[in-house]
């Protein structure tokens, strides 16, 4: 591996990779750059989503000897496995992103995301090829995770050095509007298919639906990302590049990256992929009604974030960073008691939960970029975060449906406050970023 061996080079601008397609693209077409990198985003998050949307309505088809929730939670322990590659795809494709450009790490994390999709999409059932289809799952999902591990850091480097002046933080906003845009489709499209067909065709072929067309899209959003210009600053690493000292010697950006992400990435799957799929099954709300609640949830999301960004922009980052883990902290035990009382409890909790959510996921994904220099920007703003990720994130949706349907909800709440507290810690202890030059 001599081609990972040294310290890096000096920062240095590349040429182009199209004719015609310059770094000026990014300033001069800024909707055109948004859409591009957004739609991929979604597409990416969307994959990712419908398996936690779904997973009721397939857990069966690949874990038969299994009934109610535990098929659910064989399906959930597959979801985490997706997270566990995660931080190989991010150093894969962080590092191939610091030394040949941030476009193409955006294509190959596209194409292996939509890849992954559409082989769950069409995969034999137990019934079919016995223990191969929960095999197939698991390659399907390892391929997800490769491609969401790689798609983050690249699209938030991306998108922040190509970023006007005093705007990165509403520009860094975008990432969370378009992926939760994606899981908000997935969503969507749960609601509506619950609608329309009855649970045992749902359980039958409905839900391949959502999987196969994913990776339909896929095809052109892979055409959008081709036409990408690369950004104004692209690093690259010598031929004797070592990347394991490059992580080293970002240590404290790395720890910082981890420790700032442990507790939204809880709050994020906890309140917009775990939330519908256990209140489906473990307390019995219909799943047309909590399917569009956690649509509405969503939506309002998505109309918090740019304003958090752009309050990041005038105030910095650091404030918006406490607001949400000791705002979170303070609600998670009444939210998550409310989950217990029906729809309209679970809505109030959701849109409570949205308040103290958005500060992180307008805020973190430009705080990342500025904590690394360009040569490791993709490579070690993207590996704290999937570490932490795999650790927490995936395993939330797991534990909040083994937990609550095991009677102790208190003990959850208790471990997501506890980690909202260690979250609101490094962010205290993190130098404000907004401002820090990208060049």
């Amino acid at each position: 591996m001599s081609d990972i061996g040294s310290a890096p080079h000096p920062v240095r601008t590349l040429p182009p990779i199209e004719s015609g397609s310059t770094a000026s693209d990014t300033a001069s077409r800024p909707w055109r750059t948004l859409a591009s990198t957004g739609v991929g985003n979604a597409l990416e998050w969307y994959d990712w989503a419908i398996f936690g949307t779904f997973s009721p309505f397939f857990a069966h088809a690949f874990f038969p000897s299994r009934t109610g929730t535990l098929a659910l939670l064989s399906a959930l322990v597959v979801f985490a496995v997706g997270f566990v590659i995660r931080p190989v795809g991010s150093l894969v494709f962080g590092w191939y992103a610091d030394r040949r450009g941030r476009r193409p790490a955006l294509v190959g994390a596209i194409a292996l995301a939509a890849a992954g999709s559409l082989l769950i999409g069409i995969a034999p059932t137990h019934a079919a090829i016995g223990v191969a289809a929960p095999v197939l799952l698991v390659l399907a999902r390892l391929a997800q995770g490769l491609g969401h591990g790689g798609e983050m850091p690249a699209v938030q480097t991306y998108l922040a050095e190509s970023a006007p002046p005093g705007r990165r933080g509403r520009w860094a906003s975008f990432i969370y509007v378009s992926g939760t845009t994606g899981i908000v489709a997935a969503t969507v499209l749960g609601a509506v298919l619950s609608g329309l067909l009855s649970k045992a065709q749902l359980e039958s072929w409905g839900w391949r639906l959502p999987f196969v067309l994913g990776g339909v899209v896929g095809i052109y959003t892979l055409v959008m990302r081709l036409r990408l210009p690369e950004t104004r600053v692209v690093a690259r690493t010598s031929a004797g590049g070592r990347l394991l000292r490059g992580l080293w010697q970002q240590r404290a950006g790395c720890a910082r990256a981890f420790g700032l992400t442990i507790g939204g990435t809880v709050a994020f799957y906890l309140w917009v992929i775990g939330t519908p799929a256990q209140a489906v099954a473990a307390h019995r709300i219909p799943a047309s009604q909590a399917l569009w609640i956690s649509v509405l949830a969503s939506a309002f999301l998505i109309a918090l974030l740019p304003l958090c960004g752009i309050a990041s922009d005038r105030i910095g980052r650091r404030p918006l960073l406490l607001l949400s883990f000791l705002g979170t902290a303070v609600v998670v035990f009444p939210a998550m008691a409310l989950l217990h009382g029906g729809a309209w409890s679970m809505a109030v909790a959701l849109f409570v939960a949205m308040v103290f959510l958005a500060p992180f996921a307008a805020v973190i994904p430009a705080v990342y970029a500025e904590l690394f220099p360009a040569g490791m920007r993709a490579t070690g703003s993207g590996f704290g975060a999937a570490l932490a990720t795999a650790a927490f994130g995936g395993t939330a949706p797991y534990l909040q449906t083994w937990l609550t349907t095991s009677g102790r909800t208190n003990l959850f709440a208790g471990y997501v406050l506890v980690l909202m507290v260690i979250s609101a810690a490094v962010a205290a202890w993190t130098p404000e970023t907004a401002g820090t030059p990208l060049d």
